[in-house]
């Protein structure tokens, strides 16, 4: 469905971005992937699909890396035709205790690299007449948590950047959408999963159980394989109207 488009999936070495870039390779699509830690790993798994893939190491906070990555897009690939916001950082604290360094860190990795990726690929997208502009928010752009009141603030800035580029680009061939995950069990997760089981000082399915229960009726972790359905799908022909929305897939955790 997605052959010959090229897609780009920020922090995609692991978890959500990891099987985002699965799910849209499957498809067709070329990848480039960026993240830190293990990049020939992951390479290889999405090689294995019989795509064309590129890595670009740029770091998400700083706006020049992110620009040369989008020119290294152009330059190898041609166009970026599916852009995949979804690179993330987690700091969990109350607001008096909240290191201002990783307030910055957040907002600039979870909110200001979707600006600065958005203006970049746009243009090209409405030039050639086709695009998908996909921001991995949170069940946190929806609603609130606490001790999260920089990942909470970023995640709603997201939403509601997303609406303001959709509505910008609704007339034409390009969409922007925003996926809201619940629980997904990535590396972020499991950190939390890890310091649950710590305190209450039981095993680390208990802790599972517990962080699940509290929040998400389905005591089921959402996967990066069913999020990445739901990108395929926002880029498909099916979701051409499909614009400025913000869906959930959190085991119901927002119907509450």
């Amino acid at each position: 469905m997605l052959k010959g488009k090229t897609a780009l999936v920020t922090g995609s070495t692991s978890g959500i971005g990891l099987g985002v870039a699965l799910r849209l390779a499957a498809q067709g699509a070329n990848i480039v992937l960026n993240g830190f830690g293990d990049v020939a790993g992951p390479r290889a798994q999405v090689e294995a699909l019989g795509v064309r893939v590129g890595y670009h190491g740029a770091d998400m906070s700083k706006p020049a890396e992110i620009e040369a990555m989008m020119a290294y897009i152009e330059s190898e690939f041609g166009a970026c035709d599916i852009l995949v916001n979804n690179a993330g950082i987690q700091h969990v604290a109350a607001v008096e205790d909240f290191p201002p360094e990783r307030w910055d860190a957040i907002l600039a990795i979870n909110l200001s690299s979707a600006f600065h990726t958005t203006r970049l690929a746009l243009p090209g997208m409405k030039q050639r007449g086709w695009g998908r502009i996909l921001n991995i928010a949170s069940v946190h752009g929806l609603v609130a948590s606490a001790q999260k009141s920089a990942y909470v603030a970023a995640k709603h800035g997201l939403v509601g950047f997303t609406k303001s580029v959709a509505l910008e680009i609704a007339s034409s061939s390009v969409t922007a959408n925003a996926i809201c995950p619940g629980w997904v069990l990535t590396p972020l997760v499991q950190k939390q999963v890890d310091a649950r089981a710590a305190a209450d000082g039981v095993d680390g399915e208990e802790a599972k159980r517990r962080l699940l229960a509290e929040k998400q009726p389905s005591l089921r972790f959402t996967t990066p394989e069913q999020l990445g359905e739901l990108a395929v799908f926002l880029c498909s022909e099916a979701a051409s109207n499909v614009c400025g929305q913000a869906w959930s897939l959190d085991g119901g955790w927002t119907a509450q």
